[in-house]
Parts: structure tokens; sequence; C-alpha cells
């Protein structure tokens, strides 16, 4: 039989492990929950809110989106301020607190869709960083159910879009309308497959080279005349570009250019002279004693037409007396009808009788 101071140790021995195995599952335990930080000391900083959106304690603490801490309570501020009902108490790691400046704020975030909530802290810019015992101030955060309610009346129109889609897919299915009977019209079917034969009548007529298209594509004389009349053309241009016949010395001769100028200018003088009123033409323009003889001369043919159209003198009575045209039509008859006569026969007008007394 073992002795009793054999006994007593194993006991111990069994006792001690035991204690060994608890502290490390108690370890565990925090750590993997992490409501206590073990080899970090905590400094608590404030914030509050005007709701708590179910946040709960325990809850991760996060530095733009990076862990620094825990929600160590949550509870009610006793304040009358709207926005300061709700008092939050973050627990934050002593080696982070370096990182968050004062201006730094607070809000509520979510991080995931089964509503698991958490303290996002979005870092200020200020040089001077929060002390223990600070605030934190707090940033206005939507729940995730206000967004659906706000969300909703868009979701409405696009439940009513897509409403409206299915009926006219439904439409289209039955036939109705000008889409549906292209779909489903047997006859505009028919139609549609005679045009695209017919169309394939004629791509297959231009590729064997039948038709004016055919014969554009596929012709080697129509191609030959074609880079003739290019050829051609190119002469004429490298013709004008050397100053070879008529047009090309209007391009290039340099004399041309200048007789070209003369002119110019000589017309340029020429229409000065006739604005100054020199000249016939010039005078024609600016002489008032020449534009009233004109002005005289036409108020006088005015009046001979007018008296011309009144009847007045024998050109008038010409031009309105029927009476008069018809006598002066007559006598042109008969003198035209004496002068056949005298030409057929001129002995009978030209006769000569001598008589002896």
């Amino acid at each position: 039989m073992p002795s009793a101071s054999k006994v007593s140790w194993a006991q111990l021995r069994v006792g001690v492990m035991a204690l060994v195995a608890l502290a490390i599952l108690f370890v565990l335990v925090i750590l993997l929950t992490g409501n206590k930080s073990l080899f970090s000391k905590e400094i608590t900083v404030y914030t509050f809110l005007e709701d708590s959106a179910a946040i709960t304690e325990g809850s991760a603490v996060r530095l733009n989106g990076i862990l620094v801490g825990k929600i160590s309570k949550v509870g009610l501020s006793g304040e009358n301020s709207p926005k300061r009902i709700i008092q939050l108490d973050l627990a934050i790691d002593q080696d982070k607190i370096p990182a968050i400046p004062e201006d730094s704020q607070a809000l509520i975030g979510a991080e995931n869709l089964l509503g698991t909530k958490y303290i996002n802290i979005k870092k200020g810019k200020s040089g001077t960083i929060i002390k223990a015992g600070g605030e934190l101030k707090s940033l206005e955060s939507k729940e995730f159910q206000d967004l659906v309610n706000a969300a909703y009346p868009s979701l409405e129109n696009v439940q009513k879009i897509v409403e409206r889609i299915d009926n006219l897919v439904g439409m289209v299915e039955q036939g109705k309308g000008s889409i549906g009977k292209l779909l489903t019209d047997d006859a505009l079917y028919q139609r549609l497959v005679g045009t695209v034969a017919e169309v394939q009548g004629i791509a297959a007529n231009i590729g064997s080279g039948n038709g004016t298209i055919g014969k554009l594509l596929y012709d080697e004389a129509l191609y030959e005349d074609f880079r003739a009349t290019i050829k051609r053309t190119d002469a004429v241009i490298a013709d004008l570009q050397a100053g070879k016949g008529s047009a090309g010395k209007l391009l290039k001769d340099p004399a041309l250019y200048d007789d070209t100028r003369a002119t110019i200018a000589e017309l340029k003088k020429t229409i000065a002279g006739i604005n100054k009123g020199e000249g016939t033409a010039g005078k024609l323009f600016k002489d008032e004693e020449l534009y009233r003889n004109v002005n005289r001369l036409v108020a006088r043919l005015d009046s001979v037409v007018e008296r011309l159209q009144s009847g007045q003198g024998t050109m008038g009575q010409l031009m309105v007396n029927p009476q008069l045209y018809e006598s002066l039509n007559g006598t042109m008859k008969e003198m035209n009808s004496f002068m056949k006569d005298f030409r057929a026969n001129p002995k009978k007008f030209l006769a000569i009788q001598l008589k002896l007394f």
C-alpha cells in the first residue's frame, strides 16, 4: 500500500493541475468573448447618443474599422438634452489612445446584416489626443429599418415598373401590338423570309457581276476606264501645277497675275472716278443737270405714250381707231396687188402714145 505522504502529494499535484486547467480555460473564455483585456490597461472615455439602437455592453469599439476596445457600459445619462440621452462608456486599450485625436467622432455601425452593432470612431485631425474621462462627439446614424422605410417608395416604384414590364411581355406573347405581331404573325414572318430571300438573290447577282452594281464591282473594262479617268484627272492637275495651258497660266504665270492686279487697280480707279463724277459714266451718275434732262425726256415720252393710248394724233388713231387701221390695211393690199401687176407686166403701165394734131 502506498504511504500517506505519497497519496497526499499525488492529490496535491492533481489539484494544482486542475487549478491550472481552470485558469487556462478562464483565460480562453475571456479572450474568446472579448469581455476583458488581460495584458493591457484600459482607459475609459465617454460618448452620448440619442438612441442606443440596441447596442449592448461588450460590443466592439473600432477606430476607422480597427479594433481598439469595447463598450463597458450602456445606460441612461440622466440629462434632458435630446442628443445626450444614452451614455456609453468606451474602454479603450491604453496603447491605442495616442491614435485617437480629441476631435474624433463616434457613431454606431453594423458589422453584418443580422444587426450586430459596434461603435466606430472616425479619426479626427487634431494634434491633441483624447484624455482619460474625455468625451467623444457622436454622429447620428440611421438604423437599417429607417433606411428600409426611406427606400420603400423607391421599391414601390420599382415594383410598378416590373408589373408594367410583365404586362408588356404578356401582350407580346399574346401577339398584341407591333412587336407582338412581329413575333407571332405567320404571314409577316413569311414576308420577312421572302424579303431576306430577295436580298440574298440580289447579293448573289452582285457577287456574280450581274446588274449595274455587279458590273461596277467586277467589270475589268469599267475598272480600267475608271483608272484611265483618274490618270487623266491626275495629268490635268499636274499640268495645272506645272503652269501649262490657260488654267495653268492663270495659276502659275506671274505676268498674268501682275496684269490681273493692274486691271483690278484700273477698275478701282475707274469706279472711284465714276463715284467722283468724272467722265461720261461719272456724269451720268453725278451730273444733276443731266439727271434733270433725262427726267424731262422721260416725262415727255410718258406724255407721248399717254397721247398715243388716248388716240390723239395719227399714230394714236392708228393704235385705237380700227377703221383707220382697216383703211390702211386695204390700201396696203391694193399697193401690193399693184406692185405684183407692175412686176408682171410693166409695159402695161409704161406705154407711150404719140398723137399728131
